[in-house]
């Protein structure tokens, strides 16, 4: 992490559990946790703790296109109170789920059968988070994403996205839309006409910093224009064409920048630190150094004190 981090400080959003049990921690310092950074192969009970060890406040989930992790949805009894169990012995929850499952059962598909399946998943996302109290489901910008990309698939997705928000609303689940490597949703600024479309409190955005700055967007204009209709952060960093696995201080998001606009907006919601840590001996600690400098770079874009004590 070679960068040395110059950034702000973070409102306080919907990402957490209902579960009493865990202590809600002060707004603007609520930090999560992607799964994937963390060891594969733990229990739920593991995942949970490993998270809680390296300083995180909640784990986002992932339910990715493997059938490994799309069977969660539709698990039998046992299997669902094993995660209850751990849940209500772990120190901190699952605030939030990534659906990248989406990328291949897409709301747009020219295929009915695609749409349905994407339907299908969307509804069972929610009834996941209403059962194990994540509150925010991301949910990616891409129409399409194993097809071509047209007029009819574009009308197809925002067609499934009212569907899914309506859904969303009568379950008391965020919707988060996230800007990603496509045209259709490349900015925020795209993904406000479908924010706006939708027309509920219940769909908003789930921005990523990386894919803005990697699609070459000016980060800061945009989370000032998303405004409160963001619910949520993805903070990782990217290079021009490269969006994952880039080691925070090493790219072109300028941290700096985002955490003085995330303060100047007035934002102090969930954070999350978003990292694939397959083939690192240690994912736990990298996870952790990473949080380490994350916190660094927002603290060193706070308002300097002066000595009468006036900012």
């Amino acid at each position: 992490m070679s960068r040395s981090p110059v950034a702000g400080r973070p409102r306080d959003a919907a990402a957490g559990s209902t579960r009493g049990a865990h202590e809600q921690p002060r707004g603007g310092d609520r930090w999560g946790i992607y799964e994937k950074a963390l060891p594969a192969g733990l229990s739920w009970a593991g995942m949970l703790e490993a998270a809680a060890s390296a300083g995180y406040q909640f784990v986002e989930i992932s339910i990715d296109e493997s059938d490994e992790r799309l069977s969660r949805l539709e698990w039998p009894a046992g299997r669902k109170l094993e995660l209850h169990a751990a849940l209500s012995a772990s120190p901190v929850p699952i605030g939030s789920i990534c659906l990248s499952a989406h990328r291949k059962y897409s709301l747009g598909s020219a295929s009915a059968r695609v749409r349905e399946r994407g339907l299908t998943i969307m509804r069972r996302a929610i009834a996941f988070a209403v059962e194990f109290g994540p509150r925010i489901i991301q949910v990616p910008g891409y129409d399409v994403f194993y097809e071509e990309s047209t007029e009819e698939t574009r009308g197809l997705y925002l067609e499934g996205l009212c569907r899914s928000a309506e859904w969303a609303r009568e379950a008391g689940v965020m919707l988060g839309l996230e800007n990603v490597d496509c045209p259709v949703a490349d900015s925020l600024s795209k993904a406000l006409r479908f924010v706006g479309a939708a027309g509920t409190p219940w769909f908003q955005l789930y921005p990523d910093v990386g894919n803005l700055a990697a699609m070459g967007h000016d980060v800061p204009s945009q989370l000032r224009e998303a405004g409160s209709h963001l619910v949520a952060l993805h903070v990782k960093d990217a290079r021009p064409g490269d969006i994952r696995r880039v080691p925070y201080g090493e790219g072109i998001v300028d941290f700096g920048a985002v955490f003085r606009t995330l303060r100047d907006i007035g934002y102090a919601g969930p954070l999350v630190v978003e990292m694939w840590n397959e083939g690192e001996q240690d994912p736990i600690a990298v996870a952790a150094r990473s949080l380490r400098w994350l916190k660094e770079a927002r603290d060193a874009a706070q308002p300097r004190q002066r000595a009468g004590g006036n900012a």
